[in-house]
């Protein structure tokens, strides 16, 4: 008996994008010391805070702790970050961001070393400490001490659904992510504010 096949297999393609930052990349991970605090806090209950006193900040250590660092030793940024941005992209050129999200992907470059369930890309460049104010939703100001990549660059790896895009296709919107929307802090695309400019980059060369 014939069978009839309606459902086509995958058609995944893979392509290779060398990017350049236009501005710096400021990255900004949740602290994993700051992770164990708050699980302590969940363990000892209403216990947690009396009597405690502030400990003071060793700045140097938050700038670390607010870097992520491959297995490798090199710094990176969250794969996913950019993957969201990619599908972010498509509300520009009016193609579904349901269908995005199950048609392209970043390839990690490799896994963060403290928490290894984070997909990293690698940043080619040198970070510095970054000493800004910024304020919480109540308004208060504080500080914030975070990694800044002032020239930099990186080796994107994309997979991509080839029914859906074709390689020009994701490369013109990688350059729409690079020029409108941007990664990580201070993106364009900040989900609370217009950004401080950072995070963008030119499409340098595919393959």
């Amino acid at each position: 008996m014939e069978k009839q096949v309606q459902i086509k297999a995958p058609n995944i393609k893979t392509a290779v994008f060398s990017i350049k930052g236009t501005a710096p990349l400021v990255v900004h991970r949740f602290s994993h010391k700051a992770q164990l605090g708050m699980l302590n806090k969940m363990e000892l209950g209403s216990v947690a805070k009396k009597g405690k006193q502030r400990e003071a900040a060793d700045l140097d250590e938050v700038f670390n702790e607010a870097r992520y660092h491959a297995k490798e030793g090199w710094d990176g940024f969250n794969a996913s970050g950019l993957r969201c941005a990619l599908i972010s992209a498509c509300r520009l050129v009016g193609f579904k961001m349901t269908l995005a999200k199950m048609s392209v992907f970043v390839v990690q470059d490799g896994w963060d070393a403290i928490e290894p369930q984070i997909p990293l890309v690698r940043i080619y460049g040198k970070a510095r400490r970054l000493d800004m104010h910024a304020r919480v939703e109540t308004g208060q100001a504080y500080m914030t001490v975070r990694p800044c990549y002032d020239d930099w660059s990186a080796k994107v790896t994309v997979r991509f659904d080839a029914d859906q895009f074709g390689v020009d296709d994701v490369t013109n919107l990688l350059m729409r992510v690079g020029t409108q929307v941007g990664i990580c802090e201070g993106r364009p695309d900040s989900k609370n504010s217009a950004g401080m400019g950072w995070g963008t980059f030119a499409v340098e060369g595919k393959k």
